[in-house]
């Protein structure tokens, strides 16, 4: 017997101890993911309606050596959440938060009860179709936090989706049985920056990666009444306000005159910026978010705000935009309601929010952020491009009377695309009535709400719920008055 042969069985034997100490460090990644997702587990939730499917809330660390980390809150599909879509939805701002909108006063499970009694169940909450995933992002929005104060100074479009992939990618780690599941990402009004340039994240880094186990199963994106390219949405902003009789003739046709609609940087001169704040001072009399419904009579940050000085003057800085105030449902004193229920300490503690900071003033927008936001991006739409040509699903949706981000600007937007249009305009429908309109591109479908302000699934639930469930399934929108069941 030669050295070789001697050595065989020590060599088998390093082998088969490589493959333990394997076996085992994987064993103990798993129980350590294991151990955090049921940590996250959210069991007595106060005036939360019983349901059958669970859900989970917590942090996700973005940055150990700062010690950032994003919150969540995430729920399962109401049936066979392994096998249903995945999606991440996103409120704007900047400086909003996705819990106390989107979670709670547009496609949670749990909308926040008038009578601030708690929660009420939301009977056309997005999980009936998939699993929801909601992020407070950036840091300093909702209960997302950092431990480096310089992090807040740093705050910008680029910062928001590194931390955004990040979050993604650790989350994964936590709950790896979504890994393969389809995956959307979704927002509406400033999320009509951060979603696209997310997507782009996720897309370049999946083409980079072989390894599958980094790999995310990115399909589109959905965007609601969204920010797209500062100049086709200023340009619309003034002239839907001219259109709906917000502005005289008179100012419509001096900002015309003084304003390059044509330029990344509308706000640049003096001359603009005064014939602009006509605009402003009208829309401060209504609710610009809806401006057919009564605005909120209540004091809250934000109507704080904006009677502020600051307020006042904010048109003549160049780098600052109009405030995203957001005002939910039929009831614009909503916003309200949900900052009373997430200052609660019982709320709080079911929400394992207990690692966050100023949790004693808890707001659903962080207005510091808003002020001291750097606006790096003027417009998403070689995003489009790059994505519709990679095969992703785009759908884009306005409500029709919101003043804010108005159906007018993401027409220019869009158009400014120069898509083929594969099925002209027409109405579509949900309980034999016209729900709004739409278009279909080549790559891209564009509808209408009727009647829907700034929040849309707040003020059409039901077919804000239809909408998205076409959406996910990929079908058309109903197009006549008769209806026809989806098919599975």
């Amino acid at each position: 017997m030669d050295y070789h042969t001697k050595s065989m069985p020590n060599l088998l034997w390093l082998t088969v101890l490589l493959i333990l100490v394997e076996v085992v460090s994987c064993a103990r990644q798993h129980h350590k993911s294991l151990f955090a997702k049921e940590a996250d587990l959210v069991t007595d939730l106060p005036g939360q309606p019983d349901v059958s499917f669970r859900h989970y809330a917590g942090y996700v660390p973005v940055d150990k050596s700062n010690g950032r980390a994003l919150f969540f809150w995430f729920f399962e599909a109401m049936d066979l959440p392994k096998e249903k879509p995945l999606v991440l939805w996103l409120n704007g701002g900047p400086g909003c938060s996705s819990v106390g909108y989107g979670a709670t006063q547009e496609i949670g499970p749990f909308l926040a009860d008038t009578n601030e009694k708690g929660l009420k169940f939301n009977p056309y909450a997005w999980n009936k179709e998939v699993n929801m995933l909601f992020l407070e992002s950036p840091v300093g929005i909702g209960f997302s936090y950092s431990n480096t104060t310089s992090d807040y100074l740093n705050l910008d479009d680029h910062f928001t989706k590194k931390d955004a992939y990040t979050f993604l990618c650790n989350w994964f780690k936590r709950f790896p049985e979504h890994r393969g599941n389809e995956f959307y990402i979704a927002g509406e009004s400033y999320a009509g920056i951060y979603v696209p340039q997310l997507a782009e994240v996720v897309y370049d880094n999946n083409k980079k990666n072989n390894d599958l186990s980094l790999h995310i199963n990115l399909k589109g994106f959905l965007l609601g009444n969204p920010d797209t390219s500062n100049p086709d949405d200023w340009r619309g902003w003034v002239d839907y306000a001219w259109s709906h009789a917000v502005i005289s003739d008179e100012a419509h046709r001096n900002i015309n005159k003084l304003c390059n609609f044509s330029s990344d940087d509308v706000w640049s001169n003096v001359e603009c910026n005064e014939a602009m704040a006509e605009v402003d001072k009208q829309y401060n009399e209504i609710d610009i978010y809806s401006i057919y419904t009564s605005a909120c009579k209540g004091v809250s940050a934000e109507s704080s705000y904006l009677a502020s000085a600051q307020f006042k003057t904010n048109y003549h800085i160049k780098s600052k935009r109009m405030p995203r105030r957001r005002l939910g449902g039929y009831d614009p004193c909503l916003d309200d309601y949900v900052k009373i229920y997430y200052n609660r300490a019982d709320v709080q503690k079911a929400l394992h929010a207990s690692d966050g900071v100023n949790l004693k003033n808890w707001t659903i927008c962080n207005m510091e952020i808003f002020h001291n936001w750097t606006y790096l991006v003027t417009s998403v739409l070689p995003i489009y491009d790059k994505l519709i040509a990679g095969g992703l699903k785009i759908w884009v949706y306005s409500g029709d009377t919101d003043g804010c981000v108005p159906v007018l600007g993401t027409r220019y937007s869009l158009n400014t695309l120069g898509l083929p249009i594969k099925k002209a305009w027409r109405p579509w429908y949900h309980e034999k009535q016209v729900s709004g309109w739409v278009q279909e591109y080549e790559g891209l479908t564009f509808a209408t709400f009727r009647g829907a302000g700034h929040t849309v699934p707040s003020f059409k639930p039901s077919s804000s719920f239809a909408f998205f469930s076409a959406f996910i399934k990929g079908v058309p929108l109903q197009s006549s008055r008769v209806e026809s069941k989806i098919q599975d």
